[in-house]
């Protein structure tokens, strides 16, 4: 991944400038240039606060595909599916695959 790259769309797509990019996250502009105009690999603590300031988590930023928002219905649900056991995973399965089926 060429996370300049990344960066630099994620701007475009905000319609921000290096300085509105360093209004927002807090970092300097001298940090910026270094990472823009030098072609310096930001830290991880640098890159997750440029990720914050963008209101996307690191994870999101590293996706290679397009990423999904969650509504808080499937949010709790996949919440609550981690704790099931397997058993209960399948029988959780099983009545939506009878659901879909009616």
């Amino acid at each position: 991944m060429d996370v300049h790259a990344k960066l630099k769309q994620l701007m475009k797509d905000r319609g921000w400038s290096e300085y509105r990019l360093s209004k927002e996250c807090g970092l300097s502009e001298s940090t910026l240039a270094n990472i823009f105009k030098r072609g310096t690999m930001p830290s991880i603590s640098t890159l997750e606060t440029i990720c914050q300031s963008f209101g996307i988590t690191l994870s999101q930023f590293f996706c290679e595909s397009e990423t999904v928002e969650l509504s808080p219905e499937l949010k709790e649900l996949f919440e609550g599916w981690v704790s099931l056991t397997s058993k209960q995973k399948s029988a959780v399965l099983e009545v939506v695959s009878a659901m879909n089926n009616e």
